[in-house]
C-alpha cells in the first residue's frame, strides 16, 4: 500500500517520525513534502492530487493542530477526511467513513501516539454496506 504524506513546517518533525515507522513496518511511503511547505494549503494540495490518483493509497497530513489540513481537504471533490487525535477515530472513520485521508496535529499527537494512530487508520478496512449511503452523500456535497 502507498502511503502518501505532507506536512506544513509545523507539522514537520511528526511527519519525518511518521514516515520512519512506515518504512520500516515496509510502507511505500511518498513524501510530498521533503522540504515542508510554508503552509497548510499547499501540503493538503499536493497529497489529495496524489489520493484522487490511486484509490488503493491511504494520506496521511501533519500541521501544527490538524485543523487546517482537515479544512483544506474537506474542499477537494472526493476527499473524506477525518481530524484524529486517538486510535479508535482513526480505524473507526476508515472503516464506516471510507475516509482516505487523516490529519494529525504536532502540537496535539506525541509521536508515539501517532504510530498507534496511523496503524490503526492504515489496518482498517472500508465495510462498506449501509456506510455507503453517507459516504455517498459526503461525496455529492462537493
Amino acid at each position: 500500500m502507498r502511503v502518501i504524506l505532507g506536512a506544513d513546517k509545523e507539522g514537520l518533525e511528526l511527519k519525518n517520525s511518521v514516515k520512519n515507522y512506515l518504512e520500516e513496518k515496509g510502507y511505500e511511503v511518498v513524501d510530498k513534502s521533503e522540504n515542508p511547505s510554508e503552509n497548510f494549503v499547499a501540503s493538503t494540495s499536493a497529497v489529495t492530487s496524489e489520493i484522487l490518483k490511486d484509490d488503493e493509497a491511504r494520506g496521511i497530513l501533519f500541521d501544527k493542530y490538524g485543523a487546517g489540513s482537515f479544512i483544506t481537504a474537506t474542499k477537494v471533490k472526493g476527499i473524506v477526511v477525518a481530524e484524529v487525535s486517538e486510535e479508535r477515530s482513526a480505524y473507526m472513520t476508515r472503516e464506516h467513513n471510507n475516509a482516505r485521508i487523516i490529519t494529525l496535529g504536532q502540537d496535539i499527537v506525541g509521536k508515539g501516539l501517532a504510530n498507534n494512530i496511523v496503524k490503526a487508520f492504515i489496518d482498517a478496512n472500508y465495510d462498506g454496506g449501509r456506510h455507503q449511503v453517507r459516504v455517498d452523500m459526503l461525496n455529492a456535497m462537493c
